[in-house]
Parts: structure tokens; C-alpha cells; sequence
């Protein structure tokens, strides 16, 4: 009997498509994330935002789905892409853009319910016309001034003239508050259930007096995992910045954020995060901030703000991983190596990266087998000559003339596993230097309910050497529900 009700709850949620965690009609925002949206903000000087309608997908007959980011003056700007070996043509466009222009960029034009990818040179010249409609609107005769982004499926190419008709409405409709930043924040959203805006004031040492705000908006709740950035976002600031200097701070900051999410372990083709800085709010006098190709900081305004762009796109980035498609859960896996940092972010992004570990904690299921289980075929930590794989050292390790060392970065004996509860309460041992523990299944199943979860991970868990210089790696990710196969099934149609 219970056989048969099990297949019978399958077989109606099949029919009838039931959706408990996707996003609801009309873009309405559910009760358990409404907790993400902001009811306000500070947003930087000098930049303004704006949306329109252009029914880029047919079923979307009146949600905003183009959307401006702009500078009223053009400033210096950097974009960090997805290394997906099938960029789309906005990718392409923003890189050749960014690499050959010395020009200052104006700002950013995104759409949704369309990715232009896969689109041949039609799809190239269809982010042409979306940059150029948009440069025309602040002046006739100049182009090469705005970056590009599309979101979507993926293979279908995109309505170009209702784009180019709704790129001048978004323009008139540009503006400075909060809602106008929303608007702009909600037009780039496709599965999300909620738009990921965020702004934060923040001062710099040197003059404490003067306020500076930063601004971003993200998209992305599938087809997410770190190799970039992940998803769509914009990022802008009012601090004066070196232009050769913003892609070495873009960079440094997505490595710790962007680059250390994952919802299902797929990389996108389209995959964009661009930083602006236009300086409104800096004194005249104010140096840029400088950051050099060794990682040297100018001063210390220069690496104060460091910590602000890294802290603030971190935070942004999370709200990514709660927004994950069908996700019920944000889990931070935490691994600890002796060895190298490489050793413990091969070792962090197999566990997030793993349909296994992450359908358990959906079912709320303690099975730290498969924790384990995911740290041993990591690539980089798994030896399969099949494949041609080997159990590589960090880079600096690798001989220049010859094939990678090989090293066996993991074992058995000296690897611990915990949940560490969200609640504060004392974290859950699941294995001890390689022996199971005695788990409490009551307590696992409590710390499970719990919407947020840490996995820890010690690979070298030597009481005897606890001096050891421990490297540490952290990743987010979230849970797999049923409702991400019914999200995905029917993604296209």
C-alpha cells in the first residue's frame, strides 16, 4: 500500500506540474523569502537604473525584462566571464569590448528569457544592436560605451527589434531610487524567486568623513557553480579607482564569492559579473585606489576597500545559493587541509557539487558516507589513469618540463566529518579520524530541519600536530528537491 501512494503522489505531481519552491506566477515573491528583498537602500552617485517590457519570451506578456545600469559619466569598468568553452555573444561582445576599448564605459544592458547563446553571427550582431540602441541614447555619434548581458534558453535567438524598442523606454524610465534600482534588479530575473539587490554605505581611512556607497544586483538560481562568476550581476561604486587596477580588485573578490558557489554544478555560457566605478563621491583631490598585478595595495584606502568589495560580493553571491532552483536548504561546507588550499577546494567543491550528499540533506539523512565518498573522487585528489587523471599538487609543485607530482593529498585515517548546528548548539561528530561516530539520528534529523547547514571537513585531523598551518577552503551551495528536476524538466517550454 505504501508502494502504491508513493507512486501515486509521484504520478500526480507529475501531471499536474505542482510547484513548491519555484518562482509563482506574476513574479510574486514567496512569504519564506521575502526576508532577502531590501524595502530600502543607498545607492552610489552618479548611477541610475531603469527597466522596460519587451516580451523577449512570448509567455511574458507584461514583466519588465530589459534592464539599464548606468553612469551618468563614463567610468572605468572590468568584467569577469564564464570559461564555459561555448561562450555566448554577449560574452564575447563584453570581452572584446573590455580588452580593445580605451574608451570609459557607460553602462550595462541586460535582458531576460533569452541567453543569445549557441546563436552563430546572427547572435553577435544581435548584442551589437542591443549595445548600440543603448549608446544612442545618450549620444548619436558614439559607440562602444555599454556592456551587454542576456539570460535564458539557451539556442534561441533573441527578438531583436522588441529589444531595440525597449532599450530607449528603459532609458526614459532611469532613476536614482530604490525603486528604480529594484525594477532594474527584478527585469533580469527567469527562475529566480526573488531579485538579489543589495547597497551598503562604507568610508575609506584617509577621510573618514566622506560616505561612499556600492551597489549590485545579481540573477542565477540553475545552471550555477564557480569557474567565473556564475550567474548575471552588476556591481557599482562611487569610489575613484585606477582603471588598470578594477579587473585585479573584480577578480581578487569573485575568487572568495562568485567562484565559491554552487547550485548543480553546471557552468553557464553566459556567465558575466561587471564592476564600474565612476567616483562621483570622492574629493577632488582623492587618489584612485590602486591595486597591483602582484597583489601589492597602493594604500591603505586601497586595500580598506578590498575588504569592503570582497565582504559586500560574498554577501551578494549567497543570495544567489538561497535562490537555488527547488533548493530548501543554504549549506556552507567548510574543509580543512594540511597539505594546500588547492587540496581543500577540490576537495569543498566535489562535496557541493555532489547530487548524492546533496539529495540527503534534502531528506534530511545524516549519510556522511557520501560526504566521504565525494572527497575521494574529487579531480586533482582521485588517481585514475583511465581518464587521465592524477592526484595533482598545487601549481607551484608542478614540474615545469614534465608531468604534474603526484601526491596522496587525503587518508582515511586522519579525516573528520561534522554538522555544525546554525543554532549555536554543539556541532555533530559523523566521523573521527576515520572511525564512525555513535550518531544520534534524533539529533541529525534536528539539525537537518534547519534552513541553514555547515558541513566541516578536516582532512588532517592530527591531534598530535595541531600546530600545523591549516588551509582552509568554503564553499555554498544549497540542497536538490524534487522541484529542481520539475524546474528543469520543462525549463524550455
Amino acid at each position: 500500500m505504501a508502494l502504491q501512494n508513493s507512486s501515486m503522489k509521484r504520478l500526480f505531481s507529475t501531471a499536474f506540474q505542482v510547484r513548491f519552491y519555484s518562482a509563482p506566477a506574476e513574479r510574486s515573491i514567496p512569504a519564506a523569502k521575502q526576508k532577502y528583498v531590501p524595502t530600502s537602500g543607498t545607492y552610489p552617485k552618479g548611477f541610475l537604473a531603469g527597466s522596460s517590457h519587451a516580451g523577449v519570451k512570448p509567455s511574458n506578456t507584461k514583466c519588465d525584462d530589459v534592464a539599464l545600469v548606468v553612469s551618468e559619466e563614463p567610468c572605468p569598468a572590468a568584467g569577469v566571464f564564464t570559461r564555459n568553452a561555448f561562450k555566448a555573444a554577449p560574452v564575447t561582445f563584453c570581452q572584446k569590448l573590455l580588452h580593445s576599448n580605451d574608451e570609459k564605459v557607460r553602462g550595462v544592458v541586460a535582458n531576460a528569457g533569452c541567453a543569445n547563446a549557441v546563436t552563430g553571427p546572427i547572435g553577435r550582431q544581435h548584442a551589437v544592436d542591443m549595445a548600440r540602441a543603448t549608446d544612442e541614447c545618450f549620444d548619436k555619434t558614439a559607440e562602444g560605451r555599454t556592456l551587454v548581458m542576456s539570460t535564458g534558453v539557451i539556442g534561441q535567438k533573441l527578438p531583436i527589434d522588441r529589444i531595440k524598442e525597449a532599450v530607449p523606454k528603459a532609458h526614459a524610465a532611469l532613476g536614482s531610487t530604490h525603486q528604480h534600482w529594484m525594477n532594474a534588479a527584478r527585469a533580469i530575473c527567469t527562475t529566480d524567486t526573488f531579485p538579489k539587490l543589495m547597497s551598503r554605505k562604507f568610508t575609506l581611512p584617509s577621510h573618514p568623513d566622506v560616505e561612499y556607497s556600492i551597489a549590485g544586483m545579481t540573477k542565477g538560481a540553475g545552471m550555477i557553480h564557480p569557474n567565473m562568476g556564475t550567474l548575471l550581476g552588476i556591481i557599482c561604486t562611487d569610489v575613484k579607482i585606477e582603471s588598470k587596477s578594477m579587473h585585479r580588485y573584480l577578480s581578487a573578490a569573485a575568487n572568495r564569492s562568485f567562484n565559491s558557489i554552487s547550485i548543480d554544478g553546471d557552468t553557464s555560457t553566459n556567465d558575466t559579473v561587471a564592476f564600474l566605478a565612476n567616483g562621483a563621491a570622492a574629493p577632488s583631490d582623492a587618489a584612485p585606489l590602486t591595486l597591483s598585478s602582484q597583489g601589492q595595495y597602493g594604500d591603505p584606502d586601497s586595500k580598506a576597500f578590498m575588504h569592503v568589495l570582497t565582504d559586500f560580493m560574498t554577501d551578494l553571491a549567497q543570495l544567489v545559493v538561497r535562490d537555488g532552483e527547488g533548493a530548501t536548504k543554504f549549506v556552507t561546507i567548510r574543509v580543512k587541509s594540511a597539505r594546500s588550499a588547492y587540496t581543500a577546494r577540490r576537495a569543498a567543491s566535489s562535496i557541493a557539487t555532489s547530487p548524492l550528499v546533496k539529495t540527503a540533506l534534502y531528506g534530511k539523512d545524516a549519510n556522511w558516507g557520501r560526504i566521504l565518498c565525494a572527497i575521494g573522487y574529487a579531480p586533482g585528489i582521485i588517481r585514475n589513469p583511465g581518464l587521465g587523471l592524477r592526484a595533482e599538487g598545487p601549481p607551484e609543485e608542478k614540474k615545469s618540463n614534465g608531468p604534474p607530482k603526484t601526491h596522496a593529498q587525503v587518508s582515511m585515517q586522519s579525516t573528520s566529518v561534522s554538522f555544525v548546528p546554525s543554532d549555536g548548539s554543539e556541532e555533530l561528530k559523523l566521523l573521527t579520524l576515520g572511525e564512525p561516530a555513535e550518531v544520534d539520528e534524533v539529533r541529525a534529523k534536528e539539525v537537518l530541519e534547519m534552513e541553514d547547514v555547515e558541513i566541516v571537513v578536516k582532512l588532517d585531523d592530527d591531534p598530535s600536530q595541531n600546530s600545523r598551518h591549516m588551509h582552509e577552503a568554503v564553499y555554498w551551495t544549497c540542497d536538490f528537491s524534487h522541484e529542481y528536476v520539475t524546474i528543469n524538466g520543462d525549463y524550455r517550454t
